[in-house]
């Protein structure tokens, strides 16, 4: 029996989003195998997914790389595929469509809109609403697209907490990918302080910084969470993120864990994009919104934590 194919390649965030999706199209499928075509930073976190059969590394070389290029279509085509979802609708995938993985069924942007509609017109809708239509034009009806669980995802991590806390801790996110620096509010040290001062040790202050952020983390005055002094993976994250009492972080990765968990906490928006777009909120975890993050002060920062913690 043929297989199906889900191309998510990333962020992080972007693949939590996906996993409701990734859910509706396993239950829709149950009598075949589906495998998710991913990047080699989420190869490891998403093969743990009990909606996946398996997953597939994509190194994503330069489209000139003809040589990788060709090894990616023979390993694909080992995989008899007759329908791909394509969930990261990027120029990429759009070259795979036409050039890797030909001749089977798509669910993508193209197939999804509606006659007339423009692609950048879609495009503008919340990313979840538009993952919905992408599952129902192929006669999924979904049914977690938006209810996403990532209870898969989470461990015990009691042993790892007791280094740094006894209780209850306020999980700060200060930092962002390099090429998205304008999604990065500057006062997360300030906001340490003032934290510190208003609960004392009622609540330490943890920050959990990526691979190229512990330098950076070390100047801010938190407690840094490490594992065997390296930054910890995304199952730890996830576990971190599911025990935090309050959660404080720029539009990251992070974010959407916390926001599929619903998570207490606060995501800090300027103009790079809307809350709604990404489809961010959930009950508890909502976004505080302003036109410049550099004129976003402290102390409304601290008035909306205090107001939803208290």
């Amino acid at each position: 029996m043929s297989n199906i194919l889900i191309i998510k390649h990333g962020s992080l965030g972007d693949l939590i989003q996906a996993n409701g999706a990734i859910k509706d199209i396993k239950n829709f499928y149950k009598n075949r195998k589906v495998f998710l075509l991913t990047a080699q930073p989420y190869s490891i976190f998403m093969s743990e997914c009990p909606y996946l059969d398996g997953v597939i590394i994509d190194k994503r070389l330069p489209r000139w790389n003809l040589f990788y290029l060709s090894n990616l279509k023979k390993k694909l085509s080992r995989y008899d595929i007759s329908k791909v979802f394509d969930l990261q609708n990027s120029s990429r995938t759009k070259f795979y469509k036409r050039f890797i993985i030909k001749n089977v069924e798509w669910s993508d942007t193209s197939s999804s809109l509606e006659p007339g509609q423009k692609k950048r017109d879609f495009d503008n809708e919340p990313v979840l609403d538009r993952m919905e239509i992408q599952l129902k034009k192929s006669g999924i009806e979904p049914e977690f697209t938006k209810n996403i669980d990532l209870s898969w995802a989470t461990q015990d991590i009691s042993r790892l907490l007791k280094q740094y806390t006894n209780d209850e801790y306020i999980l700060l996110f200060p930092f962002c990918s390099i090429k998205h620096q304008k999604k990065r509010w500057p006062y997360f040290k300030e906001l340490i302080i003032k934290l510190k001062q208003e609960y004392k040790n009622k609540f330490p202050i943890l920050l959990a910084p990526g691979p190229k952020e512990i330098d950076q983390a070390s100047e801010l005055k938190g407690k840094i969470v490490l594992e065997k002094n390296e930054p910890i993976d995304i199952k730890t994250l996830v576990s971190l993120i599911n025990n935090a009492k309050f959660i404080i972080t720029n539009d990251t990765g992070p974010a959407h864990i916390a926001s599929h968990l619903d998570k207490k906490g606060l995501v800090l928006f300027g103009s790079h994009t809307t809350a709604k777009k990404v489809s961010i909120e959930s009950f508890n975890f909502k976004a505080l919104s302003v036109k410049n993050l550099e004129d976003l002060n402290v102390d409304t920062v601290l008035n909306e934590v205090k107001a939803r913690l208290n």
